[in-house]
């Protein structure tokens, strides 16, 4: 069953529990889930007051409407 899941973040977050930092996405663009791989530079586009539908390769915008 799909399900709409709204993301505001536009980048990353980040985790310093090591030596090398590691960033998790905060967007929901990335192709490797959980780890950021930039896609969330994508977003930066993005209108503000409008929620943004991404296809199913999270890269193209299907729909975009006014935020409920």
């Amino acid at each position: 069953m799909p399900r709409l899941v709204r993301h505001d973040a536009t980048g990353p977050i980040k985790i310093e529990p090591q030596d090398k930092p590691i960033f998790i996405c905060g967007c929901g663009l990335t192709q490797k889930f959980p780890f950021c791989d930039g896609s969330h530079k994508t977003c930066k586009d993005e209108p503000e007051g409008k929620l943004v539908v991404y296809g199913p390769d999270k890269k193209t915008i299907v729909e975009e409407r006014e935020e409920a």
